[in-house]
C-alpha cells in the first residue's frame, strides 16, 4: 500500500507541476491559505472534542484544541446536496427547488452564473481546488461520461477538480478529474442508468452471491467491487475505484494539491467520503474503532485530516492557513447496508445526545462539529455563538478583502476568529425541503404531515401535526413542546419564519401561518 501511494504521490508531480509565482516567499502581509474540510454524515457526538468517550479522534480534537470550537454551529440542512450548495454559495437551499439529494446523473445544481466562494477568492488572487465528494450535479441532465464533462465544479469557480461525481453508494464509481473520468479506457465506454438495468449485468437484487457487502434497502443495483449500488452502470472497468482506496487516493491529491500551490495563496474544499455509506476502510483501519465499519471509517477519516495537517507543517505553512472543519449533516447509523453500525454501536452516541439525526429538522439533523483552526493567530477557545455554514462566505470575503456577500450568508469573521460570542439572532434549518426556525435558543418547526419516524433509519424525522417549540437552553434534547404554554413565543417566531420565508413557505405552511 505504500508503494501504492507513493507511486501515486510520484505521478501527481509530475502530472501538477509546481505553480510559480512572482514572489519566492510570502510576505506577513499576503492572504492565508484557506482550507475547507467537510466530512459526510459525521456526527456531533462524533467527535472526542463534542463528547466523544468511546471513539477515538485526536487530530481532529487537536484542531479543536488549538482553535475555535463552536457549540451551536450548523450545516443548512439534513442532508447532503443541499449542504453543499448552501456552504459554496452562502444561500439558503431551499430557496432553490432543485436542491434536494440528487441522483448520480443531476444536472449542476449550481447556476454558472452563480457567486461561490471559490469564484469570490479566484478574484481575489486565489487559486482553486476541490478533492473528493462533489454531489452537487454535473453537465446539463445528459451526461456523456466518456467525454468532456461539463459544466461542473470548473464552470463554478474551482481551478482544479479531483472528484466523485455524487456519493460512494451511487453510479458512475469513478473518479473525475477537471471534467475528465481518471484512467478511462474508451474501448470501454461508460453507460449510466437510473432507471433500468443494462442487460446481462448483474444486480444486488438478483445477485446476492456476488455481494462482500450486503444491502437493507434502496441499494440493489449495479455492483462495483462486491458492492450493491443505487443506479445501474456498465463499462469503465479501468475507471472504476477501488473502495477501500478512496481516502488514501483523496489524501494524496489533496497533499498533491497544497504542495503544487504553496507559493500562492490557496483555497482547497477537501471533501472527505467518511462516514458516508458504503462504509469501506482499508484494512489498516479494520476493527481499530471496536464499532464495526463505521466506527473503523471515522478513525480512518480522522488518521486522513492529522497526515494533512502533518503535511502543512513540513511545508511551511501551518501559520498562514486558517482550516474549517465540519459535516454535511447530522449522524446516520442504517443507511443501506449492513454493517454492524447498530450492532456494534456499544455506548457511544454519534447525536451526543441531541434528537434525531441525518434526514431530521431535530438538532441532530443539522447541528454538527465545527471547528476554526488558524495557528498564531486564532486563539483557543470555546463559542456558543449560533452560526451556520452558509456564513463561511461572506465571513471569508470578509478576511480576504472582498466586498461580495452570500444572499443569506452574514459576516461572522469575528466569531470564526475567536473575537466574537454573537452570532446569529436566527437561523432556517432545513431537511429534506421540510424547513424549521431557530431564535436564540428557541427551536419552531411548523407542522408536517408524514411519519414521525423514518423506519428504515431509525430516526425521528420531527413530524407532528401540531406545531412544535423548544427551548435549547433548558432542553437540549428536545423532550418538552412548549408550543401551548408559551403562545406568545410562538406566535413571534411563526411571524418571523413567514417573514424569512416570504413566498418559498409550502402550502400546507401557509394554511398555519395565516
Amino acid at each position: 500500500m505504500v508503494l501504492m501511494i507513493l507511486s501515486l504521490a510520484m505521478m501527481l508531480s509530475c502530472q501538477m507541476g509546481e505553480t510559480t509565482s512572482t514572489e519566492s516567499t510570502k510576505s506577513e502581509n499576503d492572504k492565508p491559505n484557506i482550507i475547507i474540510i467537510y466530512a459526510d454524515d459525521l456526527g456531533y457526538g462524533d467527535v472526542g472534542a463534542y463528547g466523544s468517550t468511546e471513539l477515538k479522534t485526536p487530530h481532529m480534537d487537536a484542531l479543536a484544541k488549538g482553535g475555535v470550537r463552536l457549540t451551536n454551529g450548523y450545516a443548512s440542512s439534513a442532508t447532503c446536496s443541499p449542504s453543499r450548495y448552501a456552504l459554496l454559495t452562502g444561500s439558503y437551499p431551499w430557496r432553490n427547488k432543485r436542491a434536494k439529494i440528487l441522483p448520480g446523473t443531476a444536472p449542476l445544481l449550481i447556476s454558472t452564473t452563480q457567486q461561490t466562494i471559490p469564484k469570490m477568492l479566484k478574484a481575489q488572487g486565489y487559486h482553486t481546488g476541490i478533492v473528493g465528494k462533489w454531489h452537487l450535479g454535473l453537465g446539463s441532465g445528459n451526461v456523456n461520461w466518456n467525454e468532456h464533462i461539463a459544466p461542473g465544479p470548473n464552470e463554478v469557480g474551482f481551478d482544479h477538480a479531483y472528484i466523485m461525481a455524487a456519493t460512494q453508494d451511487r453510479v458512475p464509481t469513478v473518479y473525475i478529474e477537471n471534467g475528465y473520468v481518471s484512467q478511462l479506457d474508451k474501448s470501454d465506454p461508460i453507460e449510466i442508468d437510473y432507471a433500468k438495468n443494462f442487460e446481462g449485468e448483474p444486480t444486488g437484487k438478483d445477485n446476492p452471491e456476488l455481494l462482500k457487502l450486503k444491502w437493507h434497502h434502496g441499494h440493489n443495483s449495479s455492483i462495483v467491487n462486491g458492492i450493491p449500488r443505487i443506479g445501474f452502470m456498465k463499462g469503465g472497468e479501468s475507471a472504476k475505484w477501488v473502495d477501500e482506496n478512496m481516502a488514501d487516493t483523496f489524501l494524496v491529491r489533496a497533499q498533491h494539491y497544497v504542495k503544487a500551490h504553496k507559493d500562492q495563496p490557496f483555497f482547497l474544499y477537501y471533501a472527505l467520503q467518511q462516514p458516508h455509506v458504503p462504509r469501506t476502510p482499508h484494512e489498516r483501519f479494520i476493527g481499530s474503532s471496536g464499532m464495526g465499519p463505521r466506527g473503523d471509517v471515522i478513525v480512518e477519516a480522522d488518521w486522513c485530516i492529522g497526515e494533512f495537517m502533518k503535511t502543512l507543517k513540513e511545508e511551511g505553512l501551518l501559520e498562514n492557513t486558517i482550516v474549517i472543519l465540519s459535516s454535511d449533516n447530522g449522524p446516520v447509523l442504517n443507511d443501506g447496508y449492513y454493517d454492524d453500525a447498530v450492532e456494534k454501536l456499544g455506548s457511544h452516541t454519534p447525536s451526543g445526545g441531541l434528537r434525531g439525526g441525518k434526514y431530521s429538522l431535530f438538532e441532530a439533523g443539522t447541528r454538527v462539529p465545527f471547528i476554526v483552526s488558524w495557528p498564531g493567530v486564532i486563539k483557543p477557545s470555546i463559542s456558543d455563538a449560533l452560526v451556520s455554514q452558509i456564513d463561511i462566505f461572506s465571513s471569508l470575503a470578509t478576511l480576504v478583502g472582498s466586498e461580495l456577500r452570500g444572499q443569506d450568508s452574514q459576516d461572522l469573521l469575528d466569531v470564526f476568529m475567536g473575537k466574537s460570542q454573537t452570532g446569529r439572532d436566527d437561523l432556517v434549518l432545513e431537511a429534506t425541503t421540510r424547513t424549521a426556525l431557530r431564535k436564540g435558543s428557541w427551536v419552531m418547526i411548523p407542522p408536517y404531515k408524514g411519519p414521525a419516524k423514518n423506519d428504515r433509519v431509525n430516526i425521528e424525522l420531527g413530524n407532528d401535526p401540531d406545531y412544535q417549540l423548544y427551548n435549547l437552553a433548558t432542553d437540549l434534547a428536545q423532550q418538552e413542546n412548549l408550543a401551548t404554554s408559551h403562545a406568545d413565543k410562538l406566535d413571534e417566531m411563526k411571524a418571523l419564519y413567514a417573514e424569512i420565508k416570504g413566498s418559498n413557505i409550502a402550502e400546507n405552511e401557509q394554511l398555519e401561518l395565516k
